[in-house]
């Protein structure tokens, strides 16, 4: 079975199949293909490759018992397909193998795609060069994202952190490790921003960022600066090496939102103070405080060019390229002041770099004993600024005090030990003063409260692992960091891979992983490298090759020679093997900085320091280390041992270790492409040992140790489907269809494991299943092949058939058509000598034949010529006899007619001259006017018998009134009887006597008489008001009679005027019609009023029936007239009670009310339905408008409540509509009544109340527009920007009209205060319009920024090009994929929405461009955004798909007229036709920049890196994507990745008010709204404004 598996394995290597070989070179690995593949019978398998970039042959031999002990291990890789290389994450490859890993890694980076997933691992490779991956905007992109739905970036690491925090409540540790130079500094800024920027829109109880950061955000970032000012150098690998590791920790409270941050470090590397090789930097903050320093303070510290300082010049660097020192000194001031840091506090801190900078400079002397001059310019210098003693410091600088039991003995240093002390002394001071740093950024950044801090996420920026050519302490240091990280990183992957096969459930064994705990013991053991190192530390004599030797007698034992080995050539050094690689560590120096002590002197003379500042350090640094006390045993006078470096670093690292053990851990590996720092530029040697170093080979062999290969069912059996009948398909159960792929295909059932949703494989195995699959998509290609081969030929021979056959029936065609013209030929002659003879024959005939025919005509031609010339000459003498006759008789009829008529004329002429004279002598006498005066006699006469009538009728009125009189009189009697009777009853009722039945009936009686009585006072009160109805009526008809009577003198004086006799007719016609029209509305009131028992009008009218009847004549043409004529308020009032077509409204009124379902104007209900209780009501006359006017306005509160509940609140407003459109008056009228109630303020001199009542108003509206939210927010908002807009073209009309009044009635006192609310008024109103309209966009925006990736994006409504993420044979197996939550259909019905409705409010055609083209702008945005980010989604159908929902959009766009919309979606078309390009060739590269000129080298070179090739495509070769990143350009500002968003929160352009509009005050209101003040107030301004109309008529 083994050897059968060792087979299998190597049959693998088809002809064809791609592998990887190892080379020598920097290569490290070339892809071959294999050739052919040779398997003996005795077990030697010999493979034979060629080079797939030269043509070079490879020979690989080996046995099939070699590969059954190496499980395959010594086989050629092999290489994953061209598809799979491109692969965002290694896990996911076919063969998960070293150079597989390695090519991905590179092919990715040729296409400048920094990050690659390992599985729980980041691989961050450097790309030195400036990145378009961290905007703003890309932040947004990966807020919220699921880790897999965008390209591997540091962002997605920080997303998923953040989210397992708040998913799990359990903190989180982010570790970023690589070697010096590969990004771990910048790497780690950016995730500290990621958390400080990101806006969780998510997450219940988290601040939204409305535009910032918070106080505490912002100075979590600043300490980026300051710790790499005070902590980072340049080296020869980076020029912002940190020279120290940090973790920081971001505190989050219990709504997820940052309150603190703390700061740990570890290991400041102080050695390079004092010392930098070449090419190197000191501590950045120096060369920035020499650059930027002001001239005051380089005079007070005595400061220079950093060339001036020994601390500064020693590697012969002190710049930068590319980097401002004196612009950086000002980044790390601000970042001080942000944390929290004085600028007096600042200036100390430069103080006393300055002084560190002068003990550099101390010149130490001597040969045998060290010297240090009084005199020393940077001894005076440095202590002056430290403020100690100058004598002192310079005393223990070269000597040194011994203390023993009895005495203290000073003995000299030798110069070489003065400047170790003189140095141990400036790195004391610097390595507590970034201690004091720390501390100092913790108390400020850390939460008052630690109650409030539920969670954290830290992350750890700590060095890589390091093997320099000398190695020193600080190398043995980082890399025994890195040895316990690297335990904890194989310990986690472990454990997550034996999780993952307890979640599936499958059948496992202990998983055997290179566990490095053994040489973490040899370091940290009890008797490890660190204890040796402290015991000879501590020696007096204690040397470093006494150091040495102790090491090689204790680990040179048989047990540790794996770990620990011996250098051959030096017995002063010492090599450790490492996980990553063997490295040797030079032991000189080791014991003194491990000890890295300062005498006791010198730490007297700094505690006692003068520099308050210098003391505070001190102070801190001895409060976080505490001298130990004395440990208790047999000798009591053990002094305290100090801690040294190793221990402290010891311990601190144990405790990050137990910090990480209780977090949920993420892994980023920063990596170096290269040596030289150059951008884009990929050395697989060093790349591949990096790899090696941070773990990720180790866990893909932990991977294949176990079951490396893992696919989910539906993956499986999407790509192995064919392995197995089609009969096996239709089925929905996956797990049972991939059982079966897998019974047929694998026979050994232990190598692989089927869990609950997914199915493991042992190593190789699918290698084995690719051949499988290949070699039966082979067979299906050659049986295609075959029977393609077989139809083509076969149709070729039926069609030559065919062709032989039609060419034979040509050919006899041919023969028989010859044949046939001979016999046609042989008839044609027979035909032709047969008509000739024929007509040789005839044509003899014809000719003997005419000649005897013409012969024949000649003859009776001449005689018939001779019958006609004696016919033409009887005729001619007829004719002249008849016409001689005919004029003779013409001529005598003619003379006796015109005789005739003369004389008829005479006669007739004579008598119309009679005639005539008659008419004229009729004409001037006075007949005629007597007649005139006659009608007019009897119309007089009429007119006195109306008013005798009248009298008449006043008679009988007051006859009826005497009568109603003594009628009141008698009850009045009859009450006073009644009284007396009352009394006489109540006397009789006090006597005892009277029986109970009479006493009864007296109280009945009783009571009713007080009924009786009741009853006639209110007869009398009804009296009453009828006597001064018929009082009031009587006047009225005094005053019609006196108009009469005048009337009536007026026409009889003007009786005999002939010139006015026109004019008095149509007075009489007036007259008539005034009559006729009395009559008629006598008799409707006489109907009306006895249908409501009314009493209290005129009965005068119904007397008018007597009077001889008139012409009918129009009553709109009467009314008109009244109008003209009489201003009287009586007639008015008169003339508003009824009316003559009131059926005729009635049924008008219904008729509207059927067809218009919107409210009504009261203006055409009030006349019909009345008025309800006192209200005034349209067309009805108060006396005194002006008074009502005043008397609504004082009533402010009232006015105020009404316009408030009932025309903003409780609004119910006209929806929008396309097919039954609201008018102008129906949507302005709020404006147009609250431009009313204003305005009249405003007239009557209300100016306070006004402005209360306005700014209430604008509030009021402000707060109803802001608390729609959602879709619900576009009608309401839209509504009110338009009446908004309508109120403030009102106020800007009506300020003319009244400064022309207020001048002309010369009051022109106020008004330049007026003026001045009037300016404040139009101003809020602007900005009451603006910030409508800035909350309308907001949600709108909102609202479909949600729709735009769904409804464009994700949407395929184009059928036939529709993708899936399974496969086209499996979509009915699987459960179908969910649809978008927002369709294109959903799209276009939110722009028609927001479309129709500022059609149907007239808001501005500019504001609806501007708004729409917002819209549309935000759609092409975030879809090009989204598209962009996408890495599934940049394939050919996707594009079509995406192409097809824009053309919706543009095809929308044009139908509305908006033609610049289509120009925000430029973006987005160019990339769908960019995505559908060839892409085969660098001409078609060439060409898709040229057609695609709106996208940017860079957008093109991520469009095409996240293509999505499918099977059936062929990949994009790797030279055409490094042509496609080669348009990239370094530094060009113009090539940006995403485009800027656009805001929800704010406009891309600013809102410009437009211009007022051209209005008129309007008087609608619709009937169901409950203004009553507002109602009245409008019919009052109506009669104010028609009796100002009628005023200057009248007086003209």
């Amino acid at each position: 079975m083994a050897t059968e598996k060792a087979r299998q394995a190597a049959e693998v290597y088809t002809k064809g199949t791609q592998a990887w070989l190892p080379v020598d070179t920097d290569a490290c690995w070339i892809s071959v293909s294999c050739i052919s593949n040779t398997i003996t019978d005795d077990g030697n398998v010999r493979l034979v490759f060629e080079d797939d970039n030269e043509e070079k042959e490879h020979v690989f031999e080996c046995k099939l018992t070699d590969i059954e002990k190496t499980d395959g291990s010594n086989l050629p890789p092999l290489r994953n397909p061209p598809k799979m290389e491109y692969t965002d994450d290694l896990t996911s490859l076919s063969y998960l193998n070293e150079p597989a890993v390695l090519n991905t890694i590179r092919t990715r980076y040729m296409q400048h795609l920094i990050y690659t997933y390992s599985g729980i691992v980041l691989i961050a490779v450097n790309p030195f060069d400036r990145v378009s991956l961290y905007d703003p905007d890309i932040v947004q992109q990966y807020a919220g994202r699921k880790r897999g739905e965008l390209e591997p970036h540091l962002f997605a690491i920080a997303e998923d952190a953040y989210r397992c925090m708040i998913r799990e409540q359990m903190n989180q540790t982010i570790v970023v490790s690589g070697e010096s130079g590969a990004g771990k500094t910048v790497s780690a800024k950016y995730i500290m921003r990621y958390f400080a920027t990101a806006d969780d829109q998510e997450s219940v109880g988290r601040n939204k960022k409305d535009g910032g950061m918070t106080e505490v955000e912002e100075q979590i970032l600043a300490t980026n600066p300051i710790m790499e000012a005070f902590g980072n150098a340049k080296t020869t690998r980076n020029d912002n090496s940190s020279r120290f590791g940090k973790y920081i920790e971001i505190q989050f409270d219990n709504g997820n939102n940052i309150i603190g941050a703390k700061i740990r470090t570890y290991l400041l590397e102080r050695s390079r103070l004092i010392f930098q090789p070449n090419t190197e930097r000191n501590y950045h903050i120096f060369y920035q405080l020499c650059a930027g320093a002001p001239h005051s303070e380089r005079k007070e510290f005595h400061l220079g060019d950093y060339t001036t300082f020994h601390y500064l010049n020693q590697s012969g660097t002190g710049t930068i390229p590319g980097v401002d020192d004196t612009l950086e000194f000002e980044v790390t001031q601000r970042a001080l002041s942000t944390v929290g840091l004085s600028l007096q506090l600042q200036w100390q801190i430069f103080r006393l770099l300055s002084a560190l900078l002068h003990i550099g400079n101390i010149q130490i002397t001597g040969r045998g004993d060290a010297m240090l001059s009084d005199t020393d310019e940077a001894l005076n210098i440095a202590t002056k600024l430290l403020g100690i003693k100058t004598a002192d410091f310079r005393k223990w600088i070269v000597r040194k005090q011994i203390i023993t039991r009895s005495e203290k003995i000073v003995t000299n240093l030798s110069p070489t030990q003065a400047v170790v002390v003189k140095d141990s002394v400036a790195k004391y001071v610097y390595a507590n003063l970034f201690d004091w740093l720390v501390g100092v950024i913790n108390d400020s950044l850390s939460s008052p409260d630690p109650e409030n801090i539920r969670t954290f996420i830290g992350v750890l920026d700590i060095y890589g692992f390091e093997h320099f050519k000398k190695n020193s302490f600080e190398q043995f240091c980082i890399n025994y960091a890195n040895e316990k990280l690297q335990q904890q990183f194989n310990q986690h992957v472990f454990k997550l891979e034996q999780e993952e096969y307890v979640r599936e459930q499958i059948n496992w064994t202990f998983i055997e992983f290179s566990d490095n705990q053994k040489c973490i013991d040899l370091i940290e053991g009890k008797l490890g490298i660190l204890s040796l190192l402290d015991e000879e530390s501590r020696l007096p004599a204690g040397t470093d090759n006494g150091f040495c030797q102790k090491l090689y007698d204790n680990f040179g034992k048989p047990e540790y020679k794996q770990f620990f080995k011996k250098p051959r050539f030096s017995n002063n050094a010492f090599t450790v093997a490492h996980y990553a690689h063997d490295v040797q560590y030079e032991a000189e120096n080791f014991l003194d900085k491990n000890k890295d002590t300062v005498p006791d002197e010198h730490m007297a003379l700094l505690q006692g320091s003068e520099f308050e500042f210098l003391k505070e350090v001190m102070d801190r640094a001895a409060a976080n280390n505490p001298a130990p006390t004395p440990e208790k045993s047999k000798r009591m006078s053990m002094i305290a041992r100090k801690p040294t470096l190793g221990s402290i670093f010891k311990l601190s690292l144990i405790q990050l270790m137990d910090t990480i053990g209780d977090t949920n851990v993420h892994y980023i590996r920063c990596i170096k492409p290269n040596e030289a720092k150059v951008a884009w530029e990929f050395e697989p040697s060093m790349v591949l040992s990096q790899l090696r170093a941070c773990g990720v080979l180790e866990t893909i062999r932990i991977s294949c140790a176990g079951y490396p290969s893992r696919w989910t069912f539906e993956e499986f059996a999407e790509r192995y489907y064919a392995l197995v009948p089609s009969k096996n398909w239709a089925t929905d159960d996956l797990r049972e269809l991939t059982k079966t792929i897998l019974d047929s295909s694998i026979n050994d059932e232990s190598q692989y494991q089927i869990g609950t949703t997914k199915i493991f494989f042992r190593a190789g195995q699918l290698a084995y299943m690719e051949k499988l699959r290949s070699d039966k998509f082979n067979a299906s290609a050659t049986l295609l092949q075959k029977h393609m081969r077989r139809f083509i030929y076969r149709s070729r021979y039926v069609h030559m058939r065919d062709l032989a056959v039609r060419l034979q029936c040509v050919a006899r065609q041919k023969a028989a058509a010859a044949q046939l013209q001979t016999l046609r030929e042989q008839k044609a002659a027979i035909q032709i000598q047969t008509q000739w003879r024929r007509f040789s024959v005839r044509k003899a005939y014809i000719q003997r034949q005419q000649f005897i025919v013409h012969l024949q005509s000649a003859i009776r031609s001449y005689q018939a010529q001779q019958k006609i010339v004696y016919a033409r000459e009887t005729h001619a003498a007829i004719q002249i006899q008849r016409l001689a006759r005919g004029w003779f008789a013409r001529k005598q009829y003619k003379a006796q007619r015109d005789f005739v008529i003369h004389l008829q004329a005479c006669v007739r002429r004579r008598t119309g001259r009679k005639q005539l004279m008659a008419l004229r002598a009729e004409a001037r006498s006075v007949n005629h006017f007597k007649e005139v005066s006659y009608k007019l006699e009897n119309t007089v006469v009429e007119l006195t018998q109306t008013i005798t009538s009248l009298k008449e009728e006043k008679k009988g009125m007051k006859t009826k009134t005497t009568q109603l009189e003594a009628e009141i009189r008698t009850w009045m009697d009859k009450y006073e009887k009644m009284e007396k009777k009352s009394q006489k009853f109540q006397e009789k009722l006090k006597e005892p006597t009277v029986p109970q039945a009479q006493w009864d009936t007296l109280v009945s009686e009783r009571e009713q008489l007080s009924k009786d009585y009741q009853e006639t006072l209110e007869k009398l009160k009804n009296r009453d008001k009828e006597i001064s109805s018929v009082t009031d009526e009587l006047a009225t008809l005094r005053k019609q009679n006196e108009k009469l009577h005048s009337d009536l003198e007026t026409a009889n004086e003007r009786v005999a005027d002939e010139s006015e006799v026109a004019e008095l007719k149509s007075q009489i016609a007036a007259l008539k019609a005034q009559l006729t029209q009395a009559m008629r509305t006598g008799g409707g009131l006489r109907r009306g009023s006895s249908s409501n028992n009314l009493r209290s009008l005129s009965p005068a009218p119904d007397r008018l029936r007597s009077v001889s009847p008139a012409k009918q004549l129009d009553v709109n043409g009467f009314k008109d007239d009244v109008r003209q004529r009489s201003h009287s308020p009586a007639r008015g009032r008169k003339a508003r009670r009824n009316s003559l077509d009131a059926p005729a409204s009635n049924k008008a009124v219904d008729r509207l009310r059927l067809k218009n379902p919107r409210p009504t104007s009261i203006d055409q209900y009030s006349n019909i339905f009345g008025a309800k209780g006192n209200r005034i009501i349209p067309g009805s006359v108060v006396e005194d408008p002006d008074e009502e006017i005043h008397n609504i306005l004082r009533d402010e509160d009232k006015l105020l409540a009404e316009i408030a509940e009932g025309l903003i609140k409780q609004l119910k407003m006209p929806l929008p509509s396309m097919q039954n459109p609201p008018s102008r008056k129906e949507i302005f009228f709020p404006a147009h009544m609250i431009g009313m109630c204003v305005i009249e303020m405003w007239r009557k001199q209300y100016i306070q109340e006004s402005e209360r009542l306005l700014f209430t108003i604008m509030d009021t509206i402000q707060k109803q527009c802001l608390s729609c939210t959602g879709e619900e927010a576009i009608t309401p908002c839209a509504f009110w920007i338009t009446n908004v807009h309508e109120l403030l073209s009102m106020v800007c009309s009506a300020e003319p009209e009244l400064e022309h009044q207020v001048f002309q009635n010369g009051q022109d006192a106020g008004w330049q205060d007026f003026e001045k609310l009037v300016a404040t008024v139009k101003f809020e109103m602007q900005c009451l319009e603006d910030n409508i309209f800035h909350a309308w966009m907001k949600e709108m925006k909102r609202r479909l920024s949600k729709m735009v990736v769904p409804a464009v994006i994700e949407s395929q409504s184009l059928p036939g090009f529709i993708t899936a993420d399974s496969g086209r044979f499996f979509n009915k197996l699987l459960t179908g994929s969910s649809q978008p939550a927002y369709s294109m259909d959903d799209l276009l019905n939110f722009l028609n929405k927001v479309w129709r409705t500022m059609k149907c409010y007239f808001i501005e055609p500019s504001v609806a461009t501007q708004v729409l083209t917002e819209l549309l702008k935000m759609i092409g945005v975030n879809g090009f955004n989204d598209l962009l980010m996408r890495k599934n989604f940049s394939s050919w159908k996707r594009a079509m798909q995406i192409q097809y929902n824009i053309t919706r959009v543009e095809e929308w766009c044009k139908g509305h007229d908006i033609p610049e919309g289509s120009l925000q979606l430029e973006h987005l078309m160019q990339t769908t036709k960019m995505l559908q390009f060839k892409k085969s060739s660098v001409e078609d590269i060439e060409n898709i920049y040229d057609v695609c000129w709106i996208l940017s080298p860079t957008q093109v070179q991520k469009l095409i890196s996240n293509y999505h090739v499918a099977d059936y495509e062929n990949p994009i070769k790797p030279a055409i994507l490094k042509a496609v990143a080669s348009h990239v350009v370094t530094g060009d500002t113009a090539d940006i990745l995403l485009l800027d968003s656009v805001p929800i929160d704010d406009t891309a352009n600013p809102f410009e008010i437009p211009v007022p509009r051209q209005t008129q005050l309007q008087t609608y209101i619709p009937s169901w709204i409950k203004v009553e003040h507002v109602r009245a107030l409008t019919v009052l301004v109506q009669q104010q404004q028609q009796q100002q109309n009628q005023s200057p008529s009248a007086s003209t």
